[in-house]
């Protein structure tokens, strides 16, 4: 794990072996280390919870996002690889990619500014087995169908949840702590919102022509009980309606404040939520110049769906805004630390590799708070001058600072020169011209500067 953060090649095992020095010396054990399931990532996801909650507000619910990606793949015979979706497509078409599909969960990590950062508590391979063909014995389809229900998305999204809450349930001695659920539009659906686990709210998007009702306003005494009562305005037709004024919530983001325009709409009905009371919010796009003198641009607008209908806006607005921070978390997993480079085709290897390596990054963001705190960057390694303006008045570090960091203090002794200064010649001989010779510390810890 060590190695996976401060190595300076692609992150295959051999890598990661060359990394840590071991290059001379057999490498099955390292192989079998994950093909023979001698490692458990969920007790180090585990303790980082823990690590996150005894550093955020004691009052403060716990905030976690949920979030699907792909690690690309091209081996034909890796377990689970298959096309999917590339998100990078254009707009306008479809695109397929080789890939293996993951499931990471991230908990918020609170400054006392209100500026959050995601860690990554969970990771769990989410990719479904490969359709037996037209020929395939009845067992073997039976098999796959199985399969493809236990490793659907939304069942995946559902048991990390409970098991999530469940953990925190025995470690407050049978009481459930609060949790809120920040998601896009994916997961908010029919098998999520009824499903939730217990005192848990859930703050998501909706879409814009969702059809919605008001709580009936009485029942009948015979036949089955009414859910919902007469239909609602979409929130596409609330952003349009003139007649509803646009409420102004100030909120903290990215130690500022902010201002944003929203309308609401309380203890609605949703048939995907069934009998749950819903808080509807439309957030007014926001403009912005594209450059000096230009016209002003205006993002789009939102439509977020809350399972706590007496949540404050301020609350919900900050910490959905929270959520962006776990497609930071992917960014930094897949091109600095290359999660899911190790050529590997074992099963369990398969599960496991990507999953260490995301604990690693969870650890050190973790370990980072702790040692300068969330109002400061490490300073050891000099800002090269061209970043100097950017990082006046930071106050986060990012993961290449921190990687940088890390190998300043594993390698900074074994490679600078030590003399003692007595014995030292101090007057050089001028026999033959000075050799010119790069500093090795520039290219090892400020990598990427």
């Amino acid at each position: 794990m060590l190695a996976n953060l401060v190595c300076l090649g692609r992150r295959t095992v051999t890598g990661l072996i060359t990394a840590a020095g071991g290059q001379f010396s057999d490498w099955t054990a390292h192989y079998s280390l994950y093909s023979k399931g001698r490692v458990d990532p969920n007790p180090i996801f585990q303790e980082v919870r823990r690590q996150v909650e005894s550093l955020n507000p004691t009052s403060e619910p716990l905030c976690v996002a949920l979030d699907d990606t792909i690690i690309r793949k091209t081996g034909k015979k890796i377990p689970g690889v298959g096309f999917r979706r590339d998100p990078l497509g254009p707009k306008f078409q479809v695109n397929l990619a080789f890939a293996l599909r993951w499931l990471q969960m991230s908990a918020a990590m609170i400054a006392p500014d209100g500026q959050a950062r995601m860690v990554p508590i969970a990771f769990k391979n989410a990719s479904i087995p490969r359709k037996p063909s037209k020929f395939a014995s009845s067992e073997q389809t039976q098999h796959y169908r199985e399969a493809v229900k236990q490793h659907n998305l939304n069942r995946l999204a559902l048991d990390s949840l409970e098991d999530l809450q469940n953990q925190r349930k025995e470690e407050n001695q049978g009481q459930t702590p609060r949790l809120h659920v920040l998601v896009d539009g994916s997961f908010t659906n029919s098998s999520i919102l009824p499903n939730l686990p217990t005192n848990t709210t859930l703050i998501g998007r909706i879409r814009k022509d969702a059809k919605l009702y008001a709580k009936p306003a009485e029942q009948t005494k015979f036949g089955r009980r009414k859910i919902y009562g007469t239909p609602q305005p979409t929130p596409e037709q609330v952003r349009q309606d003139d007649s509803i004024a646009w409420q102004k919530i100030q909120i903290h983001h990215k130690g500022t404040k902010r201002e944003l325009e929203v309308k609401t709409m309380t203890g609605v009905r949703w048939r995907p939520a069934k009998n749950k009371d819903l808080l509807i919010v439309v957030i007014r796009p926001v403009p912005y110049l594209k450059k000096k003198g230009a016209r002003s641009g205006y993002t789009q607008p939102g439509y977020l769906v809350c399972t706590e209908p007496d949540l404050s806006l301020k609350n919900l607005l900050e910490e959905y805004l929270m959520r962006w921070d776990i497609e930071v978390n992917h960014r930094d997993e897949k091109t600095i630390l290359g999660t899911g480079q190790a050529q590997v085709r074992n099963k369990q290897s398969v599960n496991t590799l990507p999953a260490m390596s995301v604990a690693s990054y969870s650890i050190l963001l973790v370990a980072a708070v702790q040692r300068y705190g969330q109002g400061d960057c490490p300073d050891t390694i000099p800002t090269p001058k061209w970043r100097r303006k950017q990082q006046k008045g930071k106050t986060r570090p990012s993961l290449q600072d921190l990687v940088n960091e890390l190998r300043f203090s594993l390698w900074s002794d074994s490679i600078k020169a030590i003399h003692l200064d007595d014995f030292v010649k101090t007057k050089e001989d001028d026999k033959k011209s000075i050799k010119r010779k790069f500093n090795l510390c520039s290219p090892l810890f400020a990598t990427n500067a």
